[in-house]
This record gives C-alpha cells, sequence and structure tokens, in this order.
C-alpha cells in the first residue's frame, strides 16, 4: 500500500468525537445579544413601509432573530398582516423583531 492510501485510512478518525461542535455551540451561546428596543418614530417608519410593502416586493432588514441582530435583503414571497410576520425568501420575520425596513428599488 502507498504511503498516501495509508493516510488515508485514518483521516475521517476524530479522537475527540464531537468537540468541533461542541465548540461551535459555545461560541455561538457567547456571542448572544438580548433583543434591544427601538424608538416611537422608528416604530411609526416600519408600520408605515409595512403598509406599502406587497409580495414581491424587494426590501433590506434590519431584524432580532435567534439571539442575535441580523440584516439581509431579499424578496418578500408572502405577507401577513393579522399574524404580523412576512416571509423574505425563505425566512419568516415577525412584525416585533423589525428595528429596520426599507423597500429597495
Amino acid at each position: 500500500m502507498m504511503r498516501e492510501q495509508r493516510a488515508k485510512q485514518f483521516a475521517p478518525f476524530d479522537a475527540m468525537k464531537g468537540l468541533a461542535e461542541a465548540l461551535r455551540d459555545r461560541e455561538e451561546r457567547h456571542s448572544r445579544v438580548p433583543k434591544h428596543g427601538i424608538s416611537e418614530e422608528d416604530r411609526e417608519q416600519i408600520n408605515e413601509t409595512l403598509r406599502k410593502v406587497e409580495k414581491g416586493s424587494k426590501v433590506f432588514l434590519s431584524y432580532y432573530a435567534d439571539f442575535h441582530d441580523r440584516e439581509r435583503s431579499g424578496i418578500v414571497t408572502e405577507i401577513n398582516r393579522p399574524y404580523r410576520f412576512l416571509r423574505v425568501d425563505d425566512e419568516k420575520i415577525c412584525f416585533e423583531d423589525l428595528y429596520a425596513i426599507c423597500a429597495i428599488g
């Protein structure tokens, strides 16, 4: 057996199984942030923009999800005003979690 082939048979061996996953989980927990509030003026601006946004609109969002502040842009694929959420591409975002929303184009 050639040396390269011998080395390949040991490549998948993980002496500390699960360590990498545990470290990623710990790092994620330490990077969490609490949800912060927004001003009444910002809330009014969000509500005004949400009244104008329709399915197919391109938007830029700043919001809170999974214990982190996030930003993204995308196409609104669903807007459900009675249940107070919108779906941008494949992600569901509650109106209460929005920090800012801006229509693009």
